[in-house]
């Protein structure tokens, strides 16, 4: 099974110049903790999570509208469509991350794959990478 077998294509982008209040009512909205930053051509620059919300923003005291690009994780952690699902597994795992973007030959967001979605297709890896990604949080 392939990435773009489970990924999800309708995924709303923020723009850098977004205001970190636009993309935390954009979360809420959306019921979703976690926002591609994509440049106008859907090119992927980062990523935007509740955590950065709350740890670089309102930790720090900052106001509403400071824009994305000063609060985003810039790190991408992407894979093809055409990957297999274990590919996406190895990634998150590797990476700790519990949701992982999936660009096109030139770097364009295609769709977005979760720990869920892949927890969905019942192959018995979503628990492994479960536990690598916890134990970052069993550590603290």
């Amino acid at each position: 099974m392939k990435c773009e077998d489970i990924m999800k294509t309708v995924v709303e982008c923020v723009s850098p110049e977004d205001t970190a209040l636009e993309a935390a009512q954009r979360m809420r909205d959306q019921n979703v903790g976690f926002l591609p930053v994509c440049g106008d051509s859907k090119e992927i620059l980062g990523t935007l999570t509740d955590r950065d919300i709350a740890l670089r923003l309102v930790a720090e005291g900052r106001p509403g509208t400071t824009p994305i690009a000063e609060i985003m994780s810039r790190e991408v952690v992407a894979c093809s469509p055409n990957d297999s699902i274990k590919r996406a597994e190895q990634l998150m795992s590797d990476q700790l991350k519990s949701r992982i973007m999936c660009a096109d030959d030139d770097g364009h967001l295609v769709g977005v794959i979760s720990l869920s979605d892949i927890a969905q297709q019942d192959t018995g890896h979503a628990v492994k990478v479960l536990r690598k990604l916890t134990l970052r949080e069993a550590r603290a």
